[in-house]
């Protein structure tokens, strides 16, 4: 399991991007992975461009990539912006 820190914002997207694809690649190919955002308390819509972009890269590289244990804000940040259904797509087929 990936777990997404405390804190993700513009000063620490990248970083975070580079820690959670480093640990992507480590995966076996074609899993399945879940990233945890429980632990997610402080963050800006930055968040939003690294959860994407792990989304793709895992894509990319054959692997699943569910997103779970996301704060309420982070889901209403989500909403807001229009991206629901790419952080959540067995949310939104059910």
């Amino acid at each position: 399991m990936l777990t997404l820190p405390q804190k993700v914002g513009l000063g620490n997207a990248q970083q975070v991007l580079g820690a959670l694809t480093e640990a992507m690649q480590a995966a076996p190919a074609q899993a399945s992975l879940e990233l945890d955002a429980a632990a997610l308390l402080d963050f800006d819509s930055a968040v939003l461009a690294v959860l994407l972009e792990c989304q793709r890269r895992a894509q990319a590289s054959g692997r699943r990539l569910t997103l779970v244990g996301a704060p309420p804000k982070l889901a209403e940040l989500a909403r807001v912006f229009g991206l629901s259904e790419l952080l959540w797509p067995e949310a939104t087929a059910a």
